[in-house]
């Protein structure tokens, strides 16, 4: 599977969706088209399951950052979670701009909220343990914050930001999500 899905994400790169075939796609692979069929059936498909992998690594690194931090302080968790959303997002730029074109193209609505609303209970299960801040309302403050990772994050991928731009995103990040979570907790 991972072969199919790395030579997905090569000939997207190199040749872009509209001139993705799912033959092109099994000759990158070194699979039979017949292969490629019995898991996925159409190109829509393999596109949705790529995608589908990608945004749920990086949900799971938020998830895995967010739980590792309960009960530390504010700034330990924002630096811990921005962190993991940014390697995830990062590690593989040429990966996640190009699938960020193909979430347009599909409708991957639904999956892109599913996501978000893994996000953002994590977040919100790791600020209840905070242990130097405390928030009123958990549910629009972890949707703020996840919004503020995500935001950013797709502007600069999209945008062609530069390398030295991108060196910079994780720190940026956490200036902006701390600021606000610092500036909606409430008193201790």
């Amino acid at each position: 599977m991972d072969a199919i899905f790395e030579a997905t994400i090569q000939v997207l790169l190199g040749d872009g969706a509209r001139r993705l075939t799912t033959t092109r796609v099994a000759e990158r692979a070194g699979v039979s088209v017949g292969t490629l069929y019995q898991y996925y059936p159409n190109k829509q498909a393999l596109l949705f399951a790529v995608l589908q992998r990608h945004l749920a690594r990086v949900a799971e690194a938020v998830e895995a950052a967010a739980r590792a931090t309960h009960h530390a302080r504010l700034s330990v968790m924002v630096a811990a979670v921005v962190g993991a959303f940014v390697h995830a997002k990062t590690e593989r730029i040429d990966e996640a701009c190009a699938l960020y074109r193909v979430a347009s193209e599909l409708d991957s609505t639904e999956l892109v909220k599913a996501v978000a609303r893994r996000n953002r209970a994590a977040i919100s299960a790791m600020l209840a343990t905070a242990s130097d801040a405390r928030f009123d309302d958990l549910a629009l403050i972890s949707f703020m914050f996840s919004a503020a990772m995500a935001g950013p994050t797709r502007a600069m991928l999209e945008g062609g930001a530069s390398p030295k731009m991108l060196r910079a995103l994780r720190g940026q990040m956490e200036s902006l999500c701390l600021g606000y979570l610092r500036h909606e907790a409430l008193p201790a």
